[in-house]
Parts: C-alpha cells; structure tokens; sequence
C-alpha cells in the first residue's frame, strides 16, 4: 500500500474517531492478525491531517464465532451493567469481526462472549453500523417470511417467518437510553440476533429433519476448511 493510500485511510480513521464513530480499518488492514493493543500516531501526523485531539487509537480484533451445533450458543446472555470503554472496545470488535465475515448482524454470544450486546450494517455500503445493547423489543406487528442464514450457521439459508415491524428499547454505545422503529430487513435481522442472546438459532424454527440437514452442512463446511487450511500448510512447507 502507497504511503498517499495509507494517509487517507488514517485520515478517514481519526475523522471518524473525533466524531464518535465507529472506526473502520478494513482498508488499512494487513495480512498479520490485528490485536486489541494501542497504535501509537505521532503527533506530527495528527497535525498533519488536521486533529490536534487524537493521539492514540486502538485497532480492532477478529473475534471467533462459534458454530452450530456448539452448546456455548444456547447460554443466554446478561444484561450490560456498566456501558464502559470495554464495552465500545467490543462493540468495535463486533463490528470488525462483522464486515470480515462477512455478515450484516452478530450478538456478542456468537464469540463466546455473554453480554447482551448485538450490532448490525444492513446498508449496501457497509457504513452504518448499529449497536444495541441491552436490546429490547417493546412492538410487533404483522408477520413476513424472509430466507434467513447465520454466521453461525454457515451455508445454510431457510425461510423463517417473524413480525413484519417492531419497535425496540436499548442503550447505544455511549450508555443512552433510545427507542426506534424498524421494519422489513432491519426488523428481520435485530429479531434474529435478539433470539441469539436468548440462546436461540434460526434453524430452531425449522423442521428437525431440515436442522439434522443443517448439522450435517454446517460439518461439511468446517471439513472443507480444515482441509483447505491443511493443504496451504503443504504448499508452504514444499
């Protein structure tokens, strides 16, 4: 990456952090695995583009979502006490991890974590993340079938049927109590993550013979990648 690509990307970076937005590294990212420790920026730099404030600024980490049919799923998630630094520190690895899949939705369960925390993107860009924490769904109404697929339950894609519009309670990411409506995709995907801090999965509302399916493509899938990653291994040893 050219030194002009890699200002504009930390440009973009402490833009976004001094507004408060979620930070997006995926086009600064390298092929090393990103850590939860401190990046130092010169302060120089900071002069550089134009943001006296920002000294520091964490990059984000690649978390591990559990699979189908792993028990850790169906723990039900506890409530945020505190919405603290780790708590954005989270969200942002949420996120992170999100996009990377990819996906448009992820509760803090699905990597083992149990909170209940979930974000979300569903804009074609991938540039308006949603954090819920301590989600809530006060409304339904009506009812739509839409094809449904999981990170968590990788290459399986079934029709589920949930409410059509809902109204959700929770905190965003600095702690504030807010309530907003949500319909067609979005509802669909803030239902979908809400039932994974529940410890329920979309495949629960399918037939046992159709989760028995799921299972056996969800094993397949892993036995490919292990075989995948088991012959780049080769290849870089010869």
């Amino acid at each position: 990456m050219s030194p002009r690509i890699r200002l504009e990307a930390y440009r973009r970076i402490l833009r976004q952090r001094a507004q408060g937005h979620v930070l997006d590294t995926s086009s600064i990212r390298q092929s090393e695995p990103t850590t939860n420790r401190a990046f130092k920026v010169p302060w120089q730099f900071a002069r550089i583009v134009g943001i006296f404030r920002i000294k520091t600024l964490h990059l984000m980490a690649l978390l591990t979502i559990l699979e189908f049919p792993d028990e850790r799923l169906r723990k039900k998630a506890s409530p945020v006490a505190v919405v603290d630094h780790s708590t954005r520190q989270l969200i942002d690895d949420m996120l992170e991890t999100m996009y990377a899949a990819p996906g448009i939705g992820l509760a803090a369960n699905q990597v083992n974590i149990q909170k209940r925390i979930i974000v979300l993107d569903i804009s074609e860009e991938k540039n308006a993340p949603l954090a819920l924490i301590n989600p809530e769904i006060l409304t339904k109404e009506g009812q739509e079938e839409s094809d449904e697929g999981c990170l968590s339950v990788p290459g399986v894609f079934e029709k589920v049927k949930r409410a059509e519009k809902i109204r959700v309670k929770a905190l965003n990411r600095d702690g504030d109590s807010f309530e907003m409506d949500a319909e067609g995709i979005l509802a669909v995907c803030i239902q979908h993550e809400i039932d994974h801090l529940e410890g329920k999965l979309f495949v629960d509302y399918l037939s046992p013979l159709k989760r028995q399916l799921a299972r056996k493509k969800v094993k397949k899938e892993q036995r490919q990648r292990e075989s995948g990653a088991d012959n780049s291994r080769v290849r870089g040893a010869a």
